[in-house]
């Protein structure tokens, strides 16, 4: 029976992440993935490296800093990878915002940053608005340019997962974990490979498996205290026709919701809806409400997509994420990463809740450092902030 020191469940960003930073640490990792490397939410995403702007509303100011210095680390280590963006926010005269609650925000946004010449900010003037990619200007008081980053989220995941498996990291894909018994000084955990079954033995086993995370947590014996949380829906669609000029950080004039308007390749990329989602997260799928609402937010700020309907979207996918269960609405709620830990004086299994694609490695980190009672002594063999990324 093959012996680890760490064994990751899940195949996203987060899972490939732990496995990164164990075996950058020295340990022995191997990650079980059910079917492919960001299969799920990590595929699906908005593709986009950010500090949250608007997780500033909220007063997540740690969560900002944080996604603004792994934004910046990402930016050195991933080049071809990560790419700054303008983005444009415009400000018209319905607003639920003033113009100065904007510039107060991007000030602090600036800040958190560092004040770095990436975190600053400016006024687009008035007139170059007939520039910014045909953007409604009646009523139009203001439009800031800051920046954030854009990713291919599958790319990274991979390109995570290849350096992992450079520092000694083992893959098994496809592999359908089975069950774990959790013992005080290990956990035996089984999972199916094609044509056969295998049992290995590893000193902890991190739950990453995102919106599947319950139903791997009721394989585990004992099972984990289950965790209260919704399973938020998000749905993009991909168009026609690319933007010039950035990205659009925009919001629904009937409930607030920040929408991204953004190129794609060849095509603009528009999303995300947010929405309580109930079943199986095999079979989340795009409803046609979340289409119409983002198109309606498309209409209302480019009046030449005025005729675009549903049959003109290229495609469209739905991913879900991990928030705290509440009343209030989705994008009102933390998303702080939640790391959940047996009781043991040396933990043995430890489940991530939530995350972001943009702090997988931070929160790897805390990961490995939740669980370092249970690991052994091991030489370093590299530094994941300094590690190259590169396009698999």
């Amino acid at each position: 029976m093959r012996q680890y020191d760490v064994v990751v469940i899940g195949g996203g960003i987060h899972g490939v992440g732990v496995a990164q930073a164990a075996a950058a640490a020295g340990h022995s990792a191997l990650l079980l993935e059910k079917k492919a490397l960001a299969a799920g939410t990590s595929g699906r995403s908005s593709k986009l490296i950010h500090g949250g702007l608007r997780y500033l509303e909220t007063g997540q100011f740690r969560l900002v800093r944080e996604g603004l210095e792994e934004r910046r680390i990402l930016l050195r280590i991933a080049p071809d990878l990560v790419e700054l963006k303008a983005f444009f926010l415009p400000l018209y005269r319905t607003a639920r915002r003033k113009v100065w609650q904007l510039r107060t925000g991007l000030a602090l946004y600036a800040a958190l940053g560092g004040l770095r010449p990436d975190c600053r900010f400016e006024s687009v003037p008035r007139r170059n608005w007939t520039r910014l990619d045909g953007l409604e200007t009646a009523g139009l008081l203001k439009v800031f340019r800051y920046f954030d980053a854009q990713t291919d989220d599958a790319l990274l995941t991979r390109a995570v997962m290849e350096s992992a498996q450079s520092l000694g990291a083992e893959l098994a894909m496809p592999a359908e974990f089975l069950n774990a018994q959790v013992r005080d000084d290990e956990v035996i955990a089984r999972y199916a490979a094609p044509e056969r079954e295998i049992e290995c033995s590893a000193r902890a086993l991190v739950n990453a498996a995102g919106p599947w995370i319950d139903s791997v947590a009721r394989r585990i014996s004992p099972s984990p205290a289950p965790r209260a949380v919704d399973l938020i829906q998000g749905t993009h669609i991909l168009l026609p026709d690319p933007l010039q000029q950035g990205i659009y950080y925009v919001e629904n004039p009937r409930d607030g919701r920040a929408v991204f308007v953004m190129p794609r390749g060849a095509n603009t990329l528009l999303g995300t809806t947010e929405s309580v989602f109930h079943g199986s997260p095999d079979e989340v799928a795009p409803l046609s409400w979340e289409t119409d609402y983002l198109l309606t937010v498309l209409r209302h700020y480019f009046p030449r997509y005025q005729d675009f309907d549903a049959a003109g979207v290229l495609e469209s996918w739905a991913g879900l994420r991990v928030l705290p269960a509440g009343k209030e609405a989705a994008f009102r709620r933390s998303r702080e990463t939640i790391l959940d830990v047996d009781n043991r004086r040396r933990p043995r299994v430890l489940s991530i809740y939530g995350g972001k694609l943009t702090t997988y490695r931070a929160t790897a980190g805390r990961v490995l450092a939740r669980l370092s009672p249970s690991l052994p002594e091991r030489t370093l063999h590299a530094d994941t902030a300094r590690l190259p990324l590169r396009v698999p």
